[in-house]
């Protein structure tokens, strides 16, 4: 007979083991069928063979984490759970999984026991290739007075606004051949941000960017499709583009004496109309230094760039050229003109309310303009005519600071340049891997693992592309010292601007499972569809948002979380073409590199 006692006692062990299994296998399951928000990574995805991070900012008691696919019966990797830290501004904490290890291609979520797990992300070959042609063609989507066909812009279809071909001069920019009144064509260009105004100064960062990334990686270029009206031309279409807006700067320029204006644009902001439906008086305002000699080494780069092309653009590079010199000769004669918008309106009417783009400090325009210039002309006057290195200071390229420009074109095209200016790389060169070497300095103890957001400076009005162009200076570093530290760098802060953050958002608008969907920008908001313009970057957390621009709707007061995703938002989440053109560049560096298996 059977131990009736023994019988007993085992049938209470299998008893309590099957509900103290089943109890937590139960609610395992029930988490893990949560998505949760604070599982923060790349929501587009990553390389099989790149660095694969994400942060888990929760208090969270698990020790591991596992890869599964999106219907979660399937675990194909598990990791452990960093220690947590706190974050450095809200001293939340935060865990790092690190899955570099897992090279799989598909889809897969990340799941934390206990929490839940994440939004669904890829891993495959040119896994950011759709990013890079929507933020590329969103300067499609931002073309002045020209209609957009749903043949080509889809949804976001639209009727021409601002034809800009009867345009006065504004008593600011008055001279004796163009009296104030005058009225000139100045039609195309981009619409600058989430308003209809077009502005030199911001064009000239933006240009210098793109064309950039052009000369960068050309071959990648030449084999990108964007489906515009030009699509099918032997033009690479990044090209393409930028001539849209090229020939509209071009326009700028007071051919009289070669000064450019500072902006074309109404007297005050629109409503949230649509393009076709904002008809104001536009105006072109006061001549400045900035805009001059930004309008310079664009042109002077685009002459270089175009040339390649003559037989498409006949006569285009020259004309570039031309303007380029003309617009140096200008601001050489006039050094010091500022924009000072506040003062103009004390003394001319009708008073100007738009963007000002006011810079009362040239000296990083001469570099860049006179650098451009000299690559283009091979002419040392133009390389003698400033001081290269006025300073230890490597700044990051913004509208009001290119200096760095000027030393990645020198960089770029050292070995073209006449025994003079060869003196100077050894320099530029050092420099710019200091600079890369500083960026990277700490990013192992970072809380979210990225270059972006060491100091609370990064988080300033357009902090998206501060992080963006801080990608552009690590892989600058990386051309010239072809080290893959700087290129995992310049990948994790495309990881944070594609949800790696504090704020758990992906900053463009359509990608990502929780993009920016109402940015500030006209088009999206009066169009009456529900998703904004693609391929848009939001500025994103800025420290002193709440402060700028009184939106009522911010959860934080931490500089790295001090983001709204809503409309009335202009100080975190309006778009501008200058943050727009390092992300083109960060994306097509990257997928560039990788196609070439350097990363």
């Amino acid at each position: 007979m059977p131990n009736t006692t023994s019988a007993k006692f085992l049938g209470c062990i299998l008893l309590c083991l099957s509900f103290s299994c089943s109890g937590p296998r139960q609610a395992l399951v029930a988490n893990e069928q949560e998505l949760t928000d604070h599982i923060r990574l790349n929501q587009v995805g990553f390389y099989p063979e790149a660095p694969k991070i994400a942060v888990v900012a929760a208090d969270n008691a698990a020790s591991k984490f596992y890869v599964k696919t999106p219907d979660l019966t399937q675990t194909l990797f598990s990791g452990k759970l960093t220690d947590a830290t706190p974050s450095e501004f809200s001293n939340k904490p935060t865990r790092v999984a690190d899955f570099s290890a897992f090279t799989d291609t598909g889809r897969f979520v990340l799941v934390v026991p206990e929490l839940g797990h994440s939004y669904t992300f890829g891993i495959r070959q040119e896994v950011h290739k759709e990013l890079g042609e929507a933020a590329l063609k969103s300067y499609y989507y931002q073309r002045a007075s020209t209609d957009l066909p749903e043949k080509y812009a889809g949804k976001w279809c639209r009727a021409a606004g601002h034809p800009d071909n009867q345009v006065l001069v504004h008593a600011s920019a008055a001279t004796a051949a163009r009296p104030a009144g005058t009225m000139i064509s100045s039609p195309g260009g981009w619409y600058d941000a989430g308003d209809y105004n077009k502005y030199i100064v911001n064009s000239g960062i933006t240009m210098g960017t793109l064309l950039s990334a052009y000369e960068d990686f050309p071959a990648y270029f030449r084999n990108q499709y964007l489906n515009i009206p030009e699509s099918n031309n032997e033009v690479p279409d990044l090209l393409d583009e930028v001539l849209w807006n090229l020939r509209w700067m071009l326009t700028m320029q007071d051919p009289a004496d070669g000064g450019v204006y500072h902006k074309l644009t109404n007297p005050n902001f629109d409503g949230m109309v649509m393009p076709s439906e904002a008809n104001g008086v536009r105006y072109v305002v006061q001549k400045s230094t900035a805009a001059t000699l930004d309008f310079a080494a664009v042109m002077a780069q685009a002459s270089r760039v175009y040339r390649q092309y003559e037989a498409a653009f006949p006569g285009l590079a020259d004309s570039c050229l031309v303007a380029s010199e003309s617009a140096w000769q200008w601001a050489k004669q006039h050094p010091d003109v500022a924009y000072e918008q506040d003062a103009l309106n004390k003394q001319f009417d009708p008073a100007v309310h738009t963007g000002a783009y006011g810079d009362k400090e040239f000296s990083d325009e001469f570099i860049w303009a006179a650098a451009e210039l000299y690559i283009s002309t091979k002419n040392d006057r133009y390389y003698r005519a400033v001081n290269l290195f006025p300073d230890a200071k490597m700044p990051l390229p913004g509208w009001s600071q290119v200096r760095l420009l000027g030393y990645y074109s020198l960089a770029r095209h050292a070995g073209v340049l006449t025994p003079v200016g060869q003196q100077a790389i050894p320099d530029v060169k050092k420099r710019l891997i200091a600079f890369a070497d500083d960026l990277l300095h700490g990013v192992a103890t970072q809380s979210y693992r990225t270059v972006m957001g060491k100091t609370e400076k990064d988080y300033i009005w357009g902090s998206s592309s501060v992080a963006a162009n801080q990608g552009i200076a690590l892989l600058q570093a990386y051309s010239l010292a072809a080290d893959k530290k700087y290129a995992a760098g310049a990948l994790s802060n495309l990881d944070y601007l594609l949800g790696r953050n504090a704020t758990g958002y992906s900053f463009v608008t359509g990608y990502g499972q929780k993009p920016t969907r109402h940015p500030h920008h006209r088009p999206s908001v009066a169009d009456g569809i529900e998703e904004p313009v693609p391929g848009l970057l939001s500025g994103g957390t800025n420290a002193r948002a709440k402060q700028q621009d009184k939106c009522s709707t911010y959860q934080s007061d931490f500089p790295d979380e001090m983001y709204t995703d809503d409309d009335c938002s202009y100080a975190s989440n309006e778009t501008a073409i200058n943050w727009n053109a390092p992300l083109v560049y960060l994306v097509a560096a990257l997928e560039a590199l990788h196609e070439k298996k350097e990363l």
